[in-house]
């Protein structure tokens, strides 16, 4: 086996679950190191420390003084789409309010475009979300909202998964009703639940529901949920963004990983979502990955979209001041959060949502991997996969003091450099 030891790390930020105390939002004593080093082997973590004790190892690399940070963990994408909606996003800056109808745009190009299309589209932007330190991603089929566009996503992201280009996919046929379904909303979650869920299932982790007015209501959502934890997928909500739409208690009630935006949520929602955090997890089906039924449901908080929308920030800070496991993600999709960059959702979360930094990395990285039911992301713990975001800064701080800045020096995944 080949070794590399990294040397001149300045601040290393292992976030090692061995190292978390209970309750822990943060960063524990001992999971930020300085003047460290680390040990890669084989695609895996194989010692952290002083750079002063640092073990031989075959290779040998000086970062030059620079952080080193987890990969983020980018538990929220839409990046399976085709075409531009630049001009409804100007047109909601000049005042016009976002309803969700959008999306139909976007469903129009993506059924027009061709297969080589749709992936050469989704690893320009799997590029792009790796050139800002994102080294483990999830994103969702929903575009297509017919048996055949839905199958066809379903399998295009399979077989980047299986290359081992992304790591999560997940089902969103319960995206939007489709125009050819309006006013049947009840026969359109039909073929959700039916046709379209046998078609996808083997090609997919997960499933999602948005649930929230204009979409589908709480009723609508459960059947997408119960038809999903029955075809053995992990369930997913999108919910809270429009208004309280019932997708928290929906979520929690159905044991789902994660409940994604947030943005209006009251005292009760919070508590729930609190009282879900000491849930334990559970071994999974494979390697670094754990049962998708078992665990918190996780709050996700998307702040890109929050500005993109100019909706009321998701409350990260009461969240996490009542318990709550919290993510961070960034929602790249065209209508509503056009970015993949989460570097900037961290840096908004510590400006503008009042989270510390340590909050906010850990968010997205252990909390993102949390959402994922992932253990061997999100953290530089020994055994982890070698994900490793190196800024050009000399502490992660930076993030937030020099906001916008492109900080990312390098990104690895698996030890293998990616940016």
């Amino acid at each position: 086996m080949t070794s590399t030891l990294l040397t001149g790390i300045s601040e290393l930020w292992t976030l090692d679950p061995a190292l978390e105390e209970p309750g822990e939002r943060g960063a524990a004593p001992g999971q930020v190191l300085h003047d460290a080093a680390l040990v890669v082997e084989e695609g895996r973590v194989a010692w952290t420390g002083p750079a002063a004790t640092a073990p031989a190892a075959d290779r040998r690399e000086d970062l030059g003084g620079r952080a080193v940070l987890p990969g983020w963990v980018d538990s929220h994408t839409h990046l399976v789409f085709d075409g531009d909606r630049a001009a409804e996003f100007e047109a909601r800056m000049a005042g016009e309010s976002y309803a969700a109808g959008g999306i139909a745009v976007t469903t129009a190009a993506t059924r027009a475009a061709s297969d080589e299309r749709l992936l050469a589209l989704v690893r320009s932007r799997l590029a792009e979300a790796a050139a800002g330190g994102t080294t483990t991603l999830e994103t969702k089929t929903g575009y297509g909202l017919t048996v055949a566009e839905e199958g066809r996503a379903a399998r295009l992201l399979d077989a980047l998964a299986r290359a081992g280009e992304i790591d999560e996919v997940t089902f969103l046929g319960a995206h939007l009703v489709p125009e050819e379904h309006a006013g049947r909303a009840e026969e359109y979650v039909d073929l959700v639940v039916g046709d379209m869920l046998q078609a996808v299932a083997p090609h997919v982790r997960w499933i999602d529901v948005f649930c929230e007015a204009g979409a589908f209501d709480p009723e609508q959502s459960a059947r997408v949920l119960a038809a999903g934890a029955a075809a053995g997928l992990g369930l997913r909500v999108h919910g809270h963004q429009l208004g309280r739409s019932g997708g928290v208690e929906l979520a929690v009630r159905h044991r789902a990983a994660s409940v994604d935006h947030l943005n209006h949520l009251d005292a009760g929602d919070v508590d729930a979502l609190a009282a879900t955090a000491s849930l334990p997890t559970a071994p999974g089906d494979a390697p670094g990955r754990l049962a998708v039924d078992a665990g918190p449901t996780v709050a996700t908080v998307l702040p890109a979209c929050d500005l993109s929308t100019r909706a009321p920030l998701a409350p990260a800070r009461a969240l996490l001041d009542a318990g709550a496991q919290l993510a961070i993600a960034s929602n790249c999709n065209p209508g509503t959060s056009y970015t993949s960059a989460v570097a900037f959702c961290v840096a908004t979360a510590v400006l503008q949502m009042r989270l510390t930094l340590a909050e906010a990395i850990r968010a997205a990285t252990r909390g993102g991997a949390l959402a994922l039911r992932r253990d061997d992301v999100g953290h530089l713990g020994v055994g982890a996969r070698a994900d490793l975001h190196v800024l050009d800064a000399p502490a992660a701080i930076h993030l937030a003091y020099r906001p916008g800045m492109p900080l990312t020096h390098q990104v690895r995944r698996a030890g293998s450099r990616l940016a």
